[in-house]
């Protein structure tokens, strides 16, 4: 098992080359992982350590790179990144690999697109895992158009917006294509509402950092699901709650309970 630098391979779905990892026990139960904006399947989930403990724990892992993300095909134009695009460039992976249905966690934006493969294909979903996204899913995450006019800027010096510095230093520490990153967060922000919250039926954890000001409240968005808990977790915020040891923990006894059941 490759649980701190895993093999990518790829796949075509949509006129996109997408690549992604599957690593872990090929027999475990899958667990399909879906990164946020601007990061990628290894920033998200390698690097913080999610595919060991997902891993050791004996779940297949797989993580795909959303479209104009890490290795996948970086295309320029913002219609191609609603949300509902890119959760079935996530249901193709399962396809690619004979999966018929699987848990799905995602972070952040990755948590939208994770609400929407729930919603397009629910027999699909054993589980949705929402992390560093809550009430915010429906009410909004306030305004983002100064984070692609600074993706967009010439340099980091011109951008004088804090979370557009944040984000534009974000995505030239990853290396990532900024044009892309752009049209990606102008289409990518589909809200969803509160029916179609209550719609998503499967089993649902939802943790947020304490201090993350762009998620909105994980129990507000709890409150809206049918069979959804909240989880806290403490003194993180958006950037580093995702690879705290509190959620990592939560995720673990979340699927362990399920088995119970």
């Amino acid at each position: 098992m490759h649980l701190n630098a895993p093999h990518f391979a790829h796949f075509h779905h949509d006129g996109l080359k997408l690549t992604f990892f599957d690593e872990g026990d090929p027999a475990g139960e899958p667990v399909l992982l879906i990164h946020g904006f601007a990061s990628s399947a290894f920033v998200n989930w390698v690097h913080p350590g999610w595919l060991k403990t997902l891993g050791d724990a004996g779940y297949r892992v797989i993580a795909i790179d959303n479209r104009g993300h890490g290795r996948s095909d970086k295309p320029h134009d913002p219609e191609l990144y609603h949300p509902p695009l890119m959760a079935e460039d996530a249901m193709a992976l399962l396809d690619h690999l004979g999966i018929p249905d699987a848990h799905v966690m995602g972070y952040s934006m990755g948590a939208r697109i994770s609400a929407f493969v729930g919603l397009l294909h629910p027999h699909r979903v054993r589980s949705l895992t929402f992390g560093g996204l809550g009430i915010g899913m429906v009410d909004g995450v306030g305004d983002w158009d100064p984070i692609a006019d600074a993706l967009r800027a010439p340099s980091l010096d011109d951008v004088t917006h804090e979370r557009g510095r944040m984000f534009r230093a974000f995505a030239e520490q990853t290396k990532s294509d900024r044009m892309a990153l752009a049209a990606c967060i102008e289409t990518s922000r589909t809200l969803l509402s509160a029916e179609q919250m209550a719609r998503l039926d499967m089993p649902t954890l939802i943790a947020v950092g304490t201090k993350d000001d762009i998620a909105g409240s994980p129990q507000a968005l709890a409150a809206l699901m049918p069979h959804a808990i909240a989880v806290d977790i403490p003194n993180r915020d958006h950037m580093l709650a995702v690879g705290d040891k509190v959620f990592k923990q939560a995720v673990l006894e979340f699927y362990a309970g399920l088995q119970v059941e």
